[in-house]
């Protein structure tokens, strides 16, 4: 609670793609969802860096509805419930509708709280200074200001926006003067000598009237039409959000409000946004390597090697980033790694899967990873969660042989209900109708082979 005993809620921002991360992280499977440090994933990593200063049971995520399942599985893997706590976009329109959506749906059950902004797929390694921060902004925030935090700037750094600050305020807080588009090394260069400009970092804190009113006033059109399709009882429909501006809360308020301070930080942050900033923030060995999975190396150094599929072997490389998974690799020198991002509009405008997914697709009942696909046939293994069942996909002139691998299937199609333990099979008709539920405690795990035109005869 707040000195005014206002509820503080963290909104987290989990929309993003996430390309210059590919081919890790995919459209159906952003970077917020990826572990790419330690056992929990960058989204599970920000809810748990909240406590003591803020309750986990307050946050509020913000995601896509095609991640939405997998989103509330997350939430529900660190021992929260996530009913309640995920508010769905129907299609990305950048971070001020974002924001303003979760203000409407904070709005409808208190008179007033204060917000905490922070996007899901950031590092933050300092969790202490980190609170100290987060006190002062929330303390900030009570008073009406909107509060952005700026990361204090090492070095000069070009693949960042930067925030300029100005005279004193309180809390260690400056004026938010200016914002600015990322820089050349020219300009960075003069901002770290400057001393009053701090990275963007894009995280804020605001009371969610101050920041309701700022919309009247800077982004009125916005509100209007965020207003005119909001529901807290219902989805908004694709067609309408579509519609609204696609405008980040940079441009549509911070950059126009005459409240807004900048409040330098210094918490070992990294918004991860390319394989170079992975690099640079994870922890590596005596040459300089940052080794991950199966990977063997030889007279390497300065290099980025991630494996989770295959063997990786490195030989005599410098200053490079090799990412290998089951369907794609990447390989760049470590400095030009961004550009990774004009092979994912490639594969877009070809039409391939591999920008958009991986041959694991996730499912609010379990998973589907990709063996092998040929034109008369599909080898996948399957995942069912616990407690859950799914439907056979109905396909003419096709035929499905399925082998239980781990756990206990129970099998119901219009002729009969049979259950199968470890190493049986069965083969179902496509036409027909079948249900797999999950009848064991454990997860169940299948082989899935698909058969068509009559490549089973």
């Amino acid at each position: 609670m707040t000195d005014n005993d206002l509820t503080v809620y963290p909104i987290l921002l989990a929309g993003g793609t996430g390309t210059r991360l590919w081919p890790v992280s995919r459209e159906l499977y952003p970077k917020q969802l990826v572990k790419f440090a330690g056992e929990d994933s960058l989204l599970q990593s920000t809810i748990k860096r909240l406590p003591p200063v803020l309750d986990p049971e307050y946050v509020k995520v913000v995601c896509g509805q095609r991640h939405f399942h997998e989103t509330a599985k997350h939430i529900e893997n660190l021992g929260l419930k996530a009913e309640g706590k995920l508010i769905c976009e129907p299609s990305g329109r950048n971070t001020a509708p974002a924001i303003l959506l979760a203000v409407l749906h904070i709005l409808a059950a208190e008179k007033d709280a204060v917000l905490c902004i922070f996007p899901a797929d950031h590092i933050i390694q300092n969790p202490d200074a980190f609170h100290d921060r987060l006190k002062a902004a929330i303390a900030l925030a009570s008073d009406g200001y909107v509060v952005t935090f700026g990361i204090q700037p090492h070095y000069p750094e070009t693949g960042y926006g930067y925030v300029e600050g100005g005279k004193k305020v309180s809390r260690g807080a400056l004026a938010l003067r200016r914002f600015v588009e990322k820089p050349d090394l020219t300009t960075a260069q003069k901002y770290i000598k400057a001393g009053n400009f701090f990275w963007n970092s894009g995280m804020f804190a605001f009371k969610a009237s101050v920041i309701l009113a700022e919309f009247k006033t800077h982004q009125p059109e916005l509100l209007r039409n965020m207003q005119a399709i909001f529901a807290v009882d219902k989805s908004i429909a694709k067609k309408d959000y579509d519609q609204l501006a696609d405008i980040s809360i940079d441009y549509a308020i911070m950059e126009k409000t005459a409240i807004g301070v900048v409040l330098p930080s210094d918490f070992g942050w990294s918004d991860i946004g390319s394989w170079k900033s992975l690099y640079d923030f994870r922890g590596k060995d005596a040459d300089k390597n940052v080794i991950d999975g199966d990977v063997m190396v030889q007279d390497t150094r300065n290099s980025l090697i991630l494996s989770h599929d295959r063997l990786i072997a490195a030989n005599h490389l410098r200053d490079m980033v090799v990412v290998e998974t089951a369907d794609s690799v990447f390989v760049s020198d470590l400095e030009n790694s961004r550009d990774v991002k004009s092979f994912v509009a490639r594969l877009k405008d070809q039409g391939r899967k591999e920008f958009q997914r991986h041959r694991c697709v996730y499912h609010p009942w379990g998973i589907v990873k990709l063996l092998e696909h040929e034109d008369n046939y599909a080898a996948a293994e399957l995942t069912v969660y616990r407690g859950a069942s799914f439907e056979l996909p109905s396909q003419t002139n096709s035929t499905y042989h399925l082998l239980v691998l781990d756990g206990r299937a129970k099998i119901s199609t219009d002729s009969e209900d049979k259950e199968l333990r470890s190493g049986e099979a069965i083969t179902c008709h496509a036409t027909a109708k079948a249900n797999i539920e999950n009848a064991a405690k454990a997860e169940l795990r299948l082989i899935q082979i698909e058969l068509t035109n009559g490549a089973d005869d």
